[in-house]
């Protein structure tokens, strides 16, 4: 799908642009938006109104033809609600049921003619966005696997945005945003949805070496060799009952000045989860290759940076591995030596995720980074705490993390991809004393999303950081079955506040 701008000034109406359908919105008052009523010369559209055949209602909409004195081959009427200064979620129902006509239509192009600036708490920006990242969505198929692919979409291919000259250079730049976000919340959903024999750890070692390519980003691929060098014997645990590969994944993309310290993203790359040896029950467990989820996020995220050439220096990592049973597979009551030198004892191999986590969070350290986000469907006990909403956000409780949290908060909401902070205090740590290590993998059901997190802060106190647990976001069950993309919108949205920042000196 393609998205432009259309300037509309002084000497042009709206009235007289060529276009398969021109959309404008109502309100529930019965009030038009100055661009409906720059087209209701001859009262059509008031009649419409009065007429109670078009309610104003967020989401409803009428579909006109011959309008006289319009050029546009149809209108869409659509409702934005009760109220001139449009709500969030009104526009958002507007937008959805617009691209759900469009899929409907003759024509192949539309022009918006929408009122952008009036949104509560909302910008220019973030109403393109939303209109993109909708579109995109209303078009998205997972059926990469299929022999017989779903029917392609049809109507309207071409969306234009109608902005005066003064609003012209900002809506290009947010088309440019929302088109880059837009392709790599796809991509993650893309490998997300992938069967687990197709996206093995090599599979996503090849993804990363493709958005190198492409986007003339570094990237390396460790092997178990190299692993074992670096003495990462938490990660190799988890690997060693998996007949696929384990592979350590590093990009970079350096866009900011040559010695300013990164962001580092580390990512949770499971791509298959049987539980181990302590194995899951069969219900569901073909949504267990939704666990590389992390590791997705952070290659869509780095593709939608790259697309936007972000002036920032940000540095992501994938710990890759499948966790099967086997003769080889570690079993409970193994103790491991982790690349930190800290002895761990797996009470429980479905608590894999920090195993792998841990390593990568202690080879980061080389990086010496401004901050580090580790992204990993965790635990389902984040699921039980917070439902599918927010992801879970944990980090230290002191002045220096709490501006990183503030931070991410902030790009959640902004983005509408929420998180929600949960606590990490010294009690809890009590919950992963072992008798026999250092620490256990596993405290106990109470509080199980805590002590994970409290599991990875262990390995973290060289620099700042956060861990999102996305285990409820990442992915949904039942008829809609399919990766959402998430978090790549909040994660984009801190980047590029970070970018922004740097660049004004802050």
């Amino acid at each position: 799908m393609d998205f432009s701008i259309k300037t509309i000034d002084a000497k042009t109406s709206i009235a007289a642009v060529k276009t398969g359908c021109l959309v404008v919105g109502v309100f529930e008052n019965r009030k038009l938006s100055a661009a409906a009523a720059s087209l209701d010369k001859n009262g059509a559209i008031t009649a419409v109104l009065k007429s109670g055949d078009l309610s104003g209602k967020p989401g409803t909409t009428l579909l006109l033809r011959g309008l006289k004195d319009v050029v546009a081959e149809r209108i869409l009427l659509v409702g934005l609600g009760d109220d001139e200064s449009i709500k969030e979620k009104s526009f958002t129902q507007a937008v959805q049921a617009i691209v759900r006509v469009f899929g409907t239509l003759g024509g192949s192009d539309a022009l918006l003619a929408l009122p952008l600036n009036q949104i509560k708490q909302r910008d220019l920006s973030w109403a393109i966005g939303n209109v993109i990242l909708n579109a995109r969505e209303n078009l998205y198929r997972a059926d990469s696997q299929k022999s017989k692919k779903e029917p392609a979409p049809t109507g309207v291919r071409k969306i234009a945005f109608a902005l005066s000259n003064t609003d012209s250079s900002a809506g290009k730049h947010a088309v440019a945003e929302g088109v880059a976000l837009a392709n790599g919340i796809e991509l993650t959903k893309d490998l997300g949805n992938l069967s687990a024999n197709v996206c093995t750890p090599t599979y996503l070692a090849n993804t990363a070496k493709k958005l190198g390519r492409d986007y003339k980003l570094g990237v390396e691929v460790l092997d178990r060799k190299q692993m074992q060098a670096l003495k990462m014997g938490s990660l190799l645990s988890v690997a060693g009952g998996g007949g696929e590969p384990p592979k350590f994944i590093v990009l970079k993309h350096m866009g900011g000045k040559a010695k300013e310290a990164p962001v580092v993203l580390v990512g949770k790359g499971i791509t298959f989860d049987t539980g181990g040896i302590s194995i899951k029950p069969s219900a569901a467990m073909d949504e267990m290759k939704y666990d590389m989820c992390g590791a997705a996020s952070v290659l869509g995220t780095f593709r939608t940076i790259a697309e936007m050439n972000l002036k920032l220096n940000v540095i992501g990592v994938i710990a890759a591995s499948e966790n099967m049973p086997s003769g080889t597979a570690t079993k409970p009551g193994d103790i491991v030596t982790s690349m930190s030198g800290q002895t761990i004892e797996i009470l429980n191999t479905d608590a894999e995720g920090r195993l792998v986590l841990c390593d990568a969070l202690t080879y980061v350290e080389r990086f010496k980074p401004a901050a580090v986000i580790d992204i990993a469907t965790l635990t389902g006990a984040c699921i039980v705490a917070l439902g599918h909403h927010n992801a879970g956000l944990f980090s230290r409780d002191d002045e220096e993390h709490d501006k990183l949290v503030g931070d991410l908060l902030a790009a959640g909401k902004a983005a509408g991809d929420t998180a929600w902070r949960m606590p990490i205090q010294e009690a809890y740590h009590e919950q992963l004393k072992s008798n026999f290590a250092d620490v256990a993998n596993i405290g106990g059901m109470p509080a199980g999303s805590v002590t994970a997190a409290c599991f990875l802060e262990r390995f973290t106190r060289k620099y700042t950081w956060a861990h999102l647990d996305i285990a409820g976001v990442a992915w949904r069950s039942g008829a809609n079955k399919g990766a959402t993309g998430r978090p790549v919108p909040l994660l984009t949205n801190y980047l590029i506040a970070q970018a922004r920042a740097k660049a004004i000196g802050k």
